[in-house]
């Protein structure tokens, strides 16, 4: 009989839910008498139907189908069904089997915007990729875009106009602005602030006197005043060294105080 591999299985569940889609997996965990598969056989089920592995095929995995994208419509988290193969499933071969289901919900990541490709960015992005969370990552400069990681959690873009791209931000995203100075800081960092309600957080790399300019600027440029102040500049935790990976980690664990400080509101 046909064994499911479980960490390809782990995979396949992973998978899905990046998608944005819950799952359910069926376990064979009794059999009596004829069965057409052995116990602890897996199949996992998507609402699409039948994504990975098998718990038999015909007659009894299509109803084990039904049975999981039922789960999935009515948000079920476990099911235990015992099924009489002729009477319940309408097999010619008799016996009983006993399947155990348990849905998976997609997952809800959070979404990071770094402006810039530079040192920190790259050490951040890389951070980042630990994490529940999917990022976009711009910069006009593509030798710094192209040294990015590939991954499904992150988007690149090599672009000259940044600031056109806030008004395409996911709402309550978390939004970092770390391009090559404050020249091309500071566009970008104007047009998120007109519309800092959108986001749950925006930071902007640099010092103390960085900030004070940038706060000036701000005003100048009409930000209003109830926003003008509300971003993190230094940008990170208040820990480690100037090394970029050490700010990169402050960053993270600055995005991962506020993101849960938002989730208990």
């Amino acid at each position: 009989m046909l064994k499911t591999n479980f960490e390809d299985l782990l995979s396949a569940v992973k998978t899905l839910q990046n998608q944005g889609k819950d799952c359910v997996i069926v376990t064979l965990v009794k059999q009596v008498g004829s069965s057409p598969q052995d116990v602890g056989a897996k199949a996992l089920v998507s609402r699409d139907g039948l994504e990975f592995g098998t718990v038999g095929g015909g007659k009894v995995e299509a109803r084990a189908i039904l049975e999981a994208q039922k789960m999935i419509q009515e948000r079920t988290p476990h099911v235990y069904a015992d099924w009489n193969l002729q009477k319940d499933i309408g097999m010619t071969c008799g016996g009983v089997v006993s399947f155990f289901f348990e849905l998976f919900e997609k997952s809800h990541p959070f979404h990071v915007t770094v402006f810039g490709a530079g040192h920190i960015a790259q050490e951040f992005v890389r951070l980042l990729l630990h994490l529940d969370c999917q990022i976009t990552c711009m910069d006009s400069r593509q030798e710094w875009v192209a040294k990015l990681p590939q991954s499904p959690k992150l988007k690149t873009l090599c672009l000259d106009n940044l600031a056109g791209e806030v008004a395409k931000i996911p709402e309550r995203s978390f939004v970092t602005v770390m391009t090559m100075g404050h020249g091309t800081d500071l566009p970008v960092l104007t047009e998120v602030m007109k519309q800092r309600d959108r986001f749950s957080y925006v930071g902007n790399i640099g010092s103390d006197q960085k900030r004070l300019r940038l706060v000036k600027d701000l005003k100048d440029a009409g930000v209003p005043d109830g926003a003008v102040e509300r971003f993190h500049c230094p940008m990170g935790e208040e820990f480690g060294t100037n090394s970029p990976v050490e700010i990169g980690f402050s960053i993270v664990a600055q995005i991962l105080r506020t993101r849960d400080e938002v989730l208990c509101l």
